[in-house]
């Protein structure tokens, strides 16, 4: 309910009080009170400051200082406070300083004064005050009233969505209900809302979900709520948008409960949730379940760009998400996510032909590049530049083949793409089946133990193994990743190239070296 300083006034606490300065925007409104009386007053205009919230002070830290309360006063002004309220005391501010009244003036505040007789206090002002933000005029005529009238009309609705939606469009409200996943199953819009998909980067950014309650959201300048709420043991988020800033916080707390109670009395079930059901069974590889839910989930004509899976997420998963959501936006294309245990599994879709396909290519690339940057810890899978659904999941199924295997090989990566995958994938399916490609490509480095000692042998290896598969060929790279000095890793590769026989560089050499190494690599761990 909408009220402003000029509905307080007409409240039994204001009996009496004198509206001294800007009585003139006493029209200013008010969605919450709070009381001003820090021993410090600045820290105490910092905390109070807030816009359209009405402060109440008796000014006893400074109640013989006239230039700081002058300053509170325009402090707390420019802060957009819809009013100060000043109880007049004979142990403490007798009356307000005209200095004090000339800087409400300046900043256009309403200052209203009260004399603190003992009857009314902080809490009774309080009290009506918030009654009126909550109530209005009429009870009955409240959101909370009007919603559960229509929310428990029995006789009128035959389900729970149905008397959901009447009661949004009576108060001037819309009601989105999501999974943990963010992904949308019931939808109540009674006007045009921004995408679902830039209320959940925004809220994330805000850490909305990281707290207690209903958290009030700014979206372009849309005002939403966002919380959590149990249906049948699990949890929910529920967002509310107050299409015309009609309500105050507490009335969209306590909507959000009444609506929580309403589904209860209704056994509402939500509609499973088709989308995260999809990504989790691509990740599985369940193909035929995925051609189910293509219609129910809307992803029918999609092209499917990149399976991705990131690993060891940890305790920064929110900046994962929201770079995730950012680039999403960037690339105005679709993703599925599904994240738990500090791991992010994701799908990147959009409609389009094969330049957009090619252009969501790229973006994915440098989306990619970007998260390798948020921490140290993190691993990055992806097989990126697919289109069709079966692609996608074979990139999951190869992934999920490899992801314990691909770090044995390539100790010092921290992001593989599909030509990584695609290598050590084949390396796993020689060492599970095929014995004898196995050992072909194994025998290639035979004359190394042969030739000189064993010893010997397995550092000219090491050396090989850390020139070709961790430094891209670089000797300098691979002296680093060694600790030693450079003239040493030129000295052993050029004894690498007699014992092989042929320049290790050569186009025709290096494919059937590279697979033998990290052959090697995997049975050495």
């Amino acid at each position: 309910m909408k009220i402003n300083v000029n509905d307080c006034l007409k409240l039994d606490a204001f009996r009496g009080a004198s509206v001294i300065a800007c009585r003139e925007n006493c029209d200013r409104r008010v969605r919450t009170i709070s009381v001003l009386d820090e021993d410090d007053l600045d820290m105490g205009v910092q905390r109070n400051g807030v816009k359209d919230q009405m402060v109440i002070t008796h000014f006893w830290t400074s109640k013989d200082d006239a230039d700081a309360q002058a300053k509170a006063v325009k402090e707390l002004g420019s802060k957009g406070i819809s009013a100060l309220v000043v109880y007049l005391n004979d142990r403490g501010v007798t009356s307000v300083a005209p200095k004090t009244i000339e800087a409400a003036e300046s900043v256009g505040l309403p200052l209203i004064t009260i004399n603190d007789t003992g009857r009314v206090t902080y809490s009774m002002l309080i009290e009506e005050v918030l009654d009126k933000i909550l109530y209005g005029e009429n009870y009955s005529d409240n959101i909370l009233n009007n919603t559960i009238y229509h929310l428990l009309n029995f006789d009128r609705h035959s389900n729970f969505p149905s008397a959901l939606r009447e009661a949004a469009l009576h108060n001037n409200y819309q009601v989105v209900l999501m999974t943990e996943e963010f992904n949308t199953i019931l939808t109540v819009e009674t006007r045009h809302l921004v995408k679902i998909e830039d209320a959940v980067s925004a809220a994330r950014k805000l850490d909305a979900f990281n707290m207690t309650g209903f958290t009030r959201v700014e979206i372009e300048e849309v005002i939403t709520y966002w919380g959590f709420i149990n249906i049948k043991d699990k949890k929910y988020i529920l967002v509310i948008v107050d299409n015309e800033d009609d309500y105050s916080s507490s009335e969209m707390t306590k909507l959000a409960q009444t609506i929580e109670l309403a589904i209860g009395m209704w056994k509402y079930t939500p509609d499973r949730d088709s989308r995260a059901e999809f990504i989790k069974s691509a990740v599985r590889g369940d193909v035929s379940f995925c051609h189910t839910l293509l219609d129910e989930s809307g992803l029918r004509g999609m092209q499917f760009s990149s399976a991705f899976y990131i690993k060891n997420v940890g305790e920064n998963e929110n900046d994962f998400l929201n770079l995730l959501s950012a680039h999403r936006i960037k690339m105005d294309c679709g993703m599925l996510i599904t994240s738990e245990a500090g791991e992010i599994y994701g799908i990147v879709y959009a409609e389009g032909g094969q330049e957009r396909g090619i252009e969501i290519k790229n973006g994915c690339l440098k989306m990619f590049d970007e998260i390798k940057g948020l921490c140290k810890e993190e691993k990055i899978f992806h097989v990126t530049g697919t289109e069709t659904l079966e692609t996608c999941i074979d990139g999951f199924k190869m992934i999920n083949k490899t992801a314990k295997y691909i770090e044995k090989i390539f100790p010092y990566k921290r992001m593989f793409s599909k030509y990584e995958i695609s290598m050590v994938s084949e390396c796993v399916y020689m060492e599970e089946g095929s014995q004898s490609q196995r050992k072909m490509y194994l025998d290639l480095l035979e004359p190394f133990e042969r030739e000189v000692s064993k010893n010997k042998g397995n550092m000219l290896i090491e050396t090989l193994s850390t020139f070709v598969l961790d430094a891209g060929m670089n000797s300098g790279k691979t002296a680093k990743f060694m600790d030693i000095h450079n003239n040493t890793v030129q000295y052993r590769l050029k004894k690498a190239n007699e014992i092989l026989g042929a320049e290790m560089t050569g186009n025709r050499v290096i494919p059937g070296l590279t697979m033998a190494l990290a052959l090697k690599r995997l049975e050495d761990q």
